[in-house]
């Protein structure tokens, strides 16, 4: 029987280069010979994928904050069930860009929700998986907001019509503070499990401080 596996999760604003460090974190767990799959939400599957452009299209006018969460977790149930516990139970690491902490952050704190529906949510709908290890990128909220807008607007104009992630992004600034505060509550009160990684410095800096994380967490 293998190993059971280990489930790491990139966490923060969008912007903050989650998607970049987890790419280059994957590169160094392979080299040293570790099994990775990298995966992201909401999507990760072909349902989630669909649910997703739902979610963060901008021209989705009118979604419920109750019917958003719900959303999320309808893609995180398909989500664990398809690719992360398959994996897990397979022996390998898994690196997910998002998990219940954004969902918390996100709609239980900016959509003012409250983290108990979302924990509750959590236990019922995704078995209460708890990551291993969560990075929680953290940098100026007003500049990832920006990075993030531009990039999501290259990438619509990039990709052409019908790719557009800008619906969150378009929220206003007391949106994101409740969002970043959201993310300070968790940090807060999981220490055990919540690593905070000052995203301000280069993408190299950064890369460099969460490879000491891991190895030194996880004993890789």
């Amino acid at each position: 029987m293998s190993r059971r596996g280990k489930f790491i999760t990139f966490e923060g604003l969008d912007g903050t280069g989650k998607s970049t460090q987890m790419r280059k974190l994957g590169e160094v767990l392979r080299a040293a010979g570790q099994k990775i799959v990298e995966t992201r939400e909401p999507g990760g599957t072909a349902t989630g994928e669909k649910i997703r452009r739902v979610l963060l299209d901008s021209k989705t006018d009118g979604l419920d904050p109750l019917a958003e969460m719900a959303l999320m977790f309808a893609s995180r149930a398909q989500h664990i069930a398809e690719v992360i516990e398959p994996a897990l139970a397979a022996g390998a690491i898994v690196l997910c860009d998002r998990f219940t902490d954004s969902t918390e952050a996100y709609q239980g704190s900016g959509r003012r929700l409250g983290s108990a529906a979302v924990l509750d949510l959590h236990r019922v709908l995704c078995g209460n998986l708890q990551p291993d290890l969560t990075l929680l990128l953290d940098s100026d909220a007003a500049a990832s907001v920006s990075r993030a807008r531009r990039r999501n607007t290259r990438a619509s104009k990039n990709m052409g019509r019908g790719h557009d992630e800008n619906r969150f992004e378009q929220e206003k600034r007391a949106f994101f503070l409740r969002v970043h505060e959201g993310y300070m509550a968790i940090a807060r009160r999981e220490p055990g499990r919540v690593v905070m990684m000052d995203a301000r410095g280069t993408p190299a800096q950064t890369h460099a401080k969460i490879v000491e994380v891991v190895r030194r967490r996880l004993k890789l």
